[in-house]
């Protein structure tokens, strides 16, 4: 399939992305299979990043079928059952709202404490607790008591970073002022070649979309933060320029956020590495808070490819 206005590969939207153990098990699960998914959890062992990353995308497929529940109920003591139970069950009081939800909310709750006596070195259980504070707010005590218990397992996890982050957004808990200030102090304090350097970045974004939201009539894409952007400089130099050969899970999301922020600032020839190593897997945000997402990563991507090709005479 070829993209949009003839420029590259065509758009993958695959949950699962590069990761192909996943898809495999992905189809498993879409017929009520859990042993799939209990092999591959099994076999991910401590590699806490790509675990969050299989067990949220198991959990989406998870949340309107029943395989984790049957699974948790076969084996009630598997620290696995119970963390892809934990993230389901989130998800599931996230989707029928805070006073709708509050009872599966609960029962989250109760299961991430379960699998985290499963599993004691495990984050992932807290990082779902992060999620059902930022949702469900039970206040900011709470917050760091969490936070800590993250930060004592797996203290630069990205997932955890974001979490804590989105929680601090205007629309949630937080201001402008206190996400970025977090958000800058997170990426200054963590050592090079960790992404959570984009941190920033997110925080520009997220800042970009809430004045599109209630200043419309003043602010728009003519007067965007890309522009002489200093926080891109910062994610070039303490995340791109030093990451390891390997992504991490998640890192077609921050690699776009690289992309994006580079190709606003019409930094397009920089942008174009980064398209390269994202290929078809463009994310809907940070893009659709500037309009069409698919359309601006495809039209971008070819303004980078064109940035760099030899000019003939």
């Amino acid at each position: 399939m070829r993209g949009r206005r003839g420029e590259g590969p065509g758009l993958d939207a695959h949950p699962a992305r590069d990761d192909l153990a996943l898809r495999s098990v992905l189809e498993d699960a879409s017929m009520g299979r859990w042993e799939g998914p209990r092999d591959l959890l099994a076999a991910t062992g401590g590699d806490w990043d790509r675990r969050i990353f299989r067990l949220q995308v198991l959990a989406r497929a998870g949340a309107p079928l029943r395989f984790a529940d049957t699974w948790a109920r076969a084996e009630p003591r598997s620290a696995d059952a119970l963390a892809l139970l934990a993230h389901v069950q989130a998800l599931r009081s996230m989707i029928s709202g805070v006073d709708a939800g509050r009872a599966e909310m609960e029962r989250s709750w109760g299961t991430c404490l379960a699998a985290a006596e499963a599993g004691r070195a495990d984050p992932s259980p807290w990082v779902v607790m992060l999620a059902l504070i930022r949702v469900h707010a039970p206040g900011r005590e709470v917050l760091r008591q969490v936070w800590a218990e993250v930060v004592a397992r797996d203290p630069y996890n990205r997932e955890a970073h974001h979490e804590v982050l989105t929680y601090l957004f205007g629309r949630n808990h937080g201001s402008g002022a206190e996400m970025f200030h977090w958000a800058q102090e997170r990426a200054d304090t963590a050592p090079k070649g960790l992404p959570i350097a984009v941190l920033p970045l997110v925080a520009v974004a997220e800042s970009h979309r809430q004045r599109m939201r209630t200043e419309a009539g003043s602010y728009g894409l003519s007067i965007h933060p890309w522009i002489d952007c200093p926080h891109i400089d910062q994610v070039l130099e303490n995340w791109w320029r030093h990451r390891p050969p390997r992504p991490h899970a998640q890192f077609m999301d921050d690699a776009n956020y690289l992309a994006h922020a580079l190709a606003f600032a019409g930094r397009h020839a920089e942008a174009y590495d980064v398209f390269r190593a994202i290929g078809p897997y463009a994310t809907d945000v940070p893009w659709a808070y500037c309009g069409d997402a698919p359309e601006l990563f495809l039209r971008h991507r070819g303004w980078a490819a064109r940035a760099v090709r030899p000019r003939t005479t």
